[in-house]
């Protein structure tokens, strides 16, 4: 399905061209058709399947379609509200409503712990037609009256069975109680899994969703070429040393189950010459962000991580990807890969 086939107000058609798009992916065509009719959507497919664009092409298109409600007093009153579970997720997000938004009217924020808390909030306070945030600093700024979800049109839940596996659920479910009821809103909840949980919160929080599974042909990424070494412990490194000496490669990511197993991986990766970061839950934002940057531009060859960076991230040319060690599930792995 082309772009060019769908109803979509100019400056929504304007940031999809600037964005490269083109053609629709499996989980656009199926989603965008439904979602511009104004029903609920919830979507299994996984990261990197383009379900971010589909989901704020349909917000922008309906935002710019409805007459913005009177400013309420007191703090911002978002019409749409995108809560995904990672500080990374949610700036990915943030970045991609910029770019498709570029020509639309509206102001974007994110919302997420690591960063300035008063500089953020004073952000919050000063507006936002679009607010995209992790539970966790989302309430924070709600039980102040920073914010109110009174006039919330539009909700996305982004990664559900992540915000379950996390243990954001009873923050999730505390901000969905205080939104406009669901018939008076459109939601859009996507996930890895369509688990009963996730089930449940379709049907708690979303007026008679449509399902959509976009199952890929083969759920790890095409044209990867896996293989497995049976190692000792003690012999992992020297083996890991001679994968990389071997193979090469510009951008490699290494996964380990524990931040302090990639704090010690750094250490020692770099103590033999090669240059390397952690990107684990407790490193500064800041630094968070400019760890990512590096990595994806190229400046930064390795990149070691917990599961906080599989999920939600969608890196491009990537070359090798090792687990370092293996996940505690056979999902995280397909997401590691």
């Amino acid at each position: 399905m082309d772009f060019t086939s769908l109803e979509l107000p100019e400056p929504v058609r304007q940031g999809i061209r600037e964005a490269g798009f083109v053609t629709a992916t499996p989980i656009q065509e199926a989603a965008l058709p439904l979602a511009l009719k104004g029903k609920d959507v919830a979507g299994q497919s996984q990261t990197g399947t383009g379900k971010t664009a589909a989901f704020l092409i349909a917000a922008f298109t309906r935002l710019l379609r409805t007459p913005a409600p009177a400013p309420a007093a007191g703090g911002a009153t978002p019409r749409v509200l995108i809560i995904a579970p990672t500080r990374e997720l949610t700036v990915q997000i943030e970045s991609d409503a910029r770019l498709l938004g570029r020509f639309t009217p509206f102001r974007i924020l994110a919302v997420y712990g690591g960063i300035d808390y008063a500089k953020q909030r004073d952000a919050l306070a000063a507006g936002a037609d679009v607010l995209v945030g992790t539970p966790g600093r989302l309430i924070d700024y709600l039980k102040q009256r920073v914010w109110s979800p009174r006039q919330v049109e539009v909700l996305v839940i982004d990664e559900a069975d992540r915000m379950f596996d996390m243990g954001f659920i009873a923050d999730l479910r505390f901000i969905l109680r205080r939104l406009p009821p669901p018939e008076r809103r459109q939601s859009f909840l996507f996930s890895a899994t369509l688990s009963f949980r996730v089930l449940e919160l379709t049907w708690e929080f979303m007026n008679n969703p449509t399902q959509i599974t976009i199952m890929p042909q083969q759920k790890t990424a095409e044209r990867v070429e896996q293989a497995l070494y049976h190692v000792g412990r003690e012999e992992k490194f020297a083996l890991l040393l001679g994968l990389l000496r071997r193979e090469g490669g510009d951008r490699i990511l290494i996964f380990s189950n524990t931040r302090e197993e990639a704090r010690r991986l750094e250490d020692r990766l770099v103590r033999n010459g090669w240059e390397t970061r952690a990107l684990t839950g407790d490193v500064d934002q800041k630094k968070r962000l400019k760890t990512l940057a590096d990595f994806k531009e190229g400046r930064l060859p390795i990149l070691v991580a917990t599961d906080v960076a599989s999920r939600g991230l969608h890196i491009e040319a990537v070359s090798h990807v090792v687990n370092w060690d293996l996940p505690q599930d056979a999902e995280d792995y397909v997401h590691r890969i």
